[in-house]
């Protein structure tokens, strides 16, 4: 069993920061991109940032320069830090984590629960 549990969330005035995140645990062998992704009421779950087991870093175009993904591999743990938020930032913020469970298994995608971010303006 693979589990994925975000942490961080919380509520914030518009151009306050915060730091979520996210740790694999159980049966991982290793684990290949690590990543965030959103989803606001009414609107499809999107990405926010994904980074490589390598420490490559994509983001999407409305977050880059106030957000920044790293990740510990030593604590299969991956950060989101999150500054000068925006109220359409609000969202729950979901942790995805592609996890090999064995080393002959593929990258399976495993997601946490989600964790809830309240931007007020």
């Amino acid at each position: 069993q693979v589990q994925v549990v975000e942490s961080g969330g919380g509520l914030v005035q518009a151009g306050g920061s915060l730091r979520l995140s996210c740790a694999a645990s159980g049966s991982t062998f290793s684990i290949d991109a690590m990543g965030w992704y959103r989803q606001a009421p009414g609107k499809q779950r999107e990405l926010v940032a994904t980074i490589s087991s390598g420490g490559s870093t994509n983001y999407a175009d409305s977050v880059k320069g106030r957000f920044t993904i790293s990740r510990d591999n030593a604590k299969n743990t991956v950060y989101l830090q999150m500054n000068s938020l925006k109220p359409e930032d609000t969202a729950v913020y979901y942790c995805n984590a592609r996890v090999r469970r064995t080393s002959d298994d593929l990258p399976h995608g495993y997601w946490g629960q989600g964790t809830q971010v309240t931007v007020s303006s």
